[in-house]
């Protein structure tokens, strides 16, 4: 990937340009070019102009009529703004096929390196940072070239130059090429590691949630607010990387696993989703998902079907899912309220900044923990401590007295852990 300074050090005047093609439905261009904005903001990038160009056919060397790039490319120059970022992928001879029109002086670039960069700048722990460097040298290779003629213009012409740089190129991409196979080595080393994390967190059965959802929704809120921590929640996209996860306990006394996850964006670089399967596997091993959305977005029925769209590429689109709608009290409109209540008819409305709705969100989770638990009623003989310290661990003891015939106890045990105990269910209760 180009970084800005291999071309300018201040990359900071940027002309943003969507494409409308005739399949595009009215007025999505614009809202992803705004978003794109933001993106672009979040580099610290100022956006000096942006535009949406509708096209009938794509042009397959610069996706637009030569008409339109003659246009843009005398706009940018007469401006000295030194950045063109599409919102739409490019391949790597649309890059160049700008960059020479634009005399390599213009950075062209589009939303794909936008967010690699982005997730380069937030990668904290190790696994991101392997995760993002594997996904932004797959995305670099096939544009090595690019990054040669940029050099080849530095250092000037002459046909042993250029050899030796054609030389030095594929030198380069093999290194590059040996990187990426080491890269996905180690990556599966972290997965493997993950892996037995988990296991070992089964050793003492837990139910778990994953709070998922498109970025900026308030996931990370959300778990700071119902476990009590500390994990960064800032108001900015792909604020946190690695998923954090955290205890809380319910009001019948149940433990649960929280789990923050990355959050998802639309058109986010299909080599992304596969770099971070590490991350988004906590979705896919989850006994439920809280699904999280904005309520105060005008695009919340886009972010749904990108965020379903991407759980359904994880096969974790079948689990039991909570939709839930945040940032309530950022609604102004109340018959926007009123039309998610309509098209969304089992989803809960909360505010994590007002606490409104969290109560509710904690009584559906006991609720979807009851598919992976059952509330009963025991009498432990006093030489069975074993099996008290057993639902100890699990987090499945709501209540409990130390009685003459033993130890009463009430709570949600774990399924797999009723078979030990149902010898010593109250009233010889079978659970249902």
């Amino acid at each position: 990937m180009i970084q800005t300074d291999d071309l300018n050090p201040m990359i900071n005047r940027a002309f943003l340009l969507g494409v409308q093609g005739p399949r595009t439905p009215d007025g999505e261009a614009e809202t992803l070019l705004d978003e794109l904005e933001e993106l672009v903001s979040n580099l610290g990038i100022g956006v000096e102009e942006k535009r949406v160009i509708k096209v009938r056919q794509p042009n397959a060397a610069f996706l637009l009529g030569s008409g339109k790039v003659r246009e843009i490319v005398e706009e940018i120059k007469q401006h000295g703004w030194d950045s063109l970022i599409f919102d739409e992928p490019m391949t790597p001879g649309q890059q160049r096929n700008w960059e020479k029109e634009l005399g390599g002086k213009v950075l062209v670039i589009d939303r794909q390196e936008i967010i690699l960069d982005i997730f380069n700048s937030r990668a904290q722990t190790k696994e991101a940072s392997l995760q993002v460097e594997l996904a932004r040298l797959e995305y670099e290779l096939p544009r090595m070239k690019r990054a040669w003629s940029h050099l080849d213009r530095q250092r000037g012409g002459g046909a042993m130059q250029r050899d030796a740089g054609e030389t030095q190129l594929e030198i380069d991409q093999r290194l590059i090429r040996t990187r990426i196979a080491r890269l996905k080595k180690e990556l599966n080393e972290v997965l493997q590691h993950r892996e037995v994390q988990r296991k070992r967190r089964n050793r003492v059965p837990l139910p778990s949630a994953s709070i998922v959802g498109y970025t900026n929704a308030g996931k990370s809120s959300l778990l700071n607010r119902i476990t009590q921590s500390d994990v960064l929640a800032a108001d900015k996209l792909f604020a946190t990387l690695d998923p954090t996860t955290r205890r809380t306990i319910l009001p019948n006394g149940q433990t649960l696993l929280m789990t923050d996850t990355v959050g998802f964006i639309r058109r986010l670089p299909h080599r992304l989703v596969e770099a971070f399967k590490a991350t988004l596997e906590e979705a896919v091993v989850a006994t439920f998902l809280i699904h999280l959305l904005d309520a105060s977005s005008p695009d919340v029925a886009q972010h749904y079907a990108t965020t379903m769209g991407v759980l359904k590429e994880l096969k974790a689109d079948e689990k039991t899912i909570l939709t839930v709608f945040n940032k309530v009290d950022r609604v102004e409109d109340r018959m926007q309220l009123a039309m998610l209540r309509h098209d969304y008819p089992d989803a809960l409305f909360i505010s994590v900044k007002t606490g409104e709705g969290l109560d509710t969100l904690l009584r559906l989770c006991e609720q979807s923990i009851g598919e992976w638990a059952e509330t009963v009623e025991l009498m432990i003989p006093h030489d069975r401590y074993d099996l008290v310290n057993r639902l100890h661990e699990a987090g499945a003891v709501t209540s409990k007295k130390v009685l003459d015939e033993g130890v009463h106890i009430v709570g949600a045990i774990p399924l797999r852990l009723l078979d030990p105990v149902k010898q010593f269910l109250v009233n010889g209760k079978t659970p249902a």
